[in-house]
């Protein structure tokens, strides 16, 4: 049978509905919504901003959703219409309805992008985000302006052992107490507020049907020729930052990688201004009056 992205019984589903209408409550800027019909099911798009700048699409972290740009989205919408898609098998409001794997996450993206009808955008991935963002940008290079991946578990460094343990004890019981602990840990000095702690463990009640991230090998990271941002915590648990930061710069035609001190994995909550100047000074490099824009 096919593997479709499911809640685990309508009452996992009705209370994930309830914390999302929570966090809803917090937006701190007006939005729109829409569903786009694509060949894997009906994907949820939040959209938010105006101005004459190139589009940009965020792809959230594991768990997360069109919300989880609250902190930073006013920043990065100031001067351009921002699209924050809900990943089709993860939860969130799309409707999985066909398998989807990395190998699709392309098809899909450019399937969101005609929907809406964007011809080429900004794309930013944080997390399990930046592995879809990566894995899109080896072939929809020409819907993409430029690509910035914010701490991408999975693909350019191996996740040590001890990580992957440590997840899937919490997640054979997670416990208040257990989840907490965890994000300490993996994420030091972000404070998940009531309502967020309540949508993460909601999200735990939602079967994903992506599959998970894999080592991107060299002459893959070569296959993308979009200007590309890396950024990364020194302190990042899931990421050994030099390593990564190498093999981008290593492979990448044109690419630019910046560790930020003392930082984690939770890098847009520790430090959200230093993170969006950055991104945001990135892609006006590659507005569509720049001429390194390329096609």
């Amino acid at each position: 049978m096919a593997k479709i992205g499911r809640f685990k019984n309508d009452k996992a589903r009705v209370e994930y509905l309830r914390t999302y209408r929570e966090l809803e409550k917090g937006l701190p800027i007006p939005s729109t919504t829409v569903d786009v019909a694509t060949s894997f099911g009906s994907t949820h798009v939040r959209r938010f901003g105006a101005g004459e700048g190139l589009p940009m699409v965020l792809m959230h972290s594991l768990g997360g959703n069109s919300l989880a740009w609250n902190h930073v989205i006013e920043d990065l919408a100031r001067d351009r219409v921002v699209y924050a898609p809900e990943m089709i098998g993860t939860p969130g409001l799309s409707v999985q309805s066909a398998p989807i794997d990395e190998t699709r996450f392309g098809a899909w993206f450019g399937e969101v992008l005609d929907g809406l009808g964007v011809d080429r955008v900004h794309l930013v991935g944080y997390s399990q985000g930046g592995w879809q963002a990566l894995a899109i940008a080896t072939t929809e290079q020409r819907r993409l302006a430029s690509l910035t991946v914010v701490e991408p578990t999975g693909t350019l460094t191996k996740i040590k052992w001890s990580v992957l343990w440590t997840m899937l004890k919490t997640g054979a019981r997670p416990t208040d107490k257990n989840l907490r602990k965890m994000n300490a840990w993996l994420n030091p000095g972000v404070t998940l507020t009531d309502a967020e702690f309540a949508g993460v463990k909601a999200a735990l009640a939602y079967v994903p049907a992506i599959g998970y991230p894999r080592m991107f090998t060299d002459e893959r990271l070569a296959t993308i020729t979009t200007p590309t941002l890396g950024l990364f915590g020194s302190e990042s648990i899931p990421i050994d930052p030099k390593l990564a930061s190498q093999r981008l710069r290593d492979n990448l035609a044109t690419c630019d990688t910046e560790i930020f001190a003392g930082a984690g994995h939770g890098i847009f909550h520790q430090i959200p201004n230093e993170v969006t100047a950055r991104i945001l000074d990135f892609t006006r490099r590659y507005e569509p009056t720049d001429a390194r824009r390329g096609d």
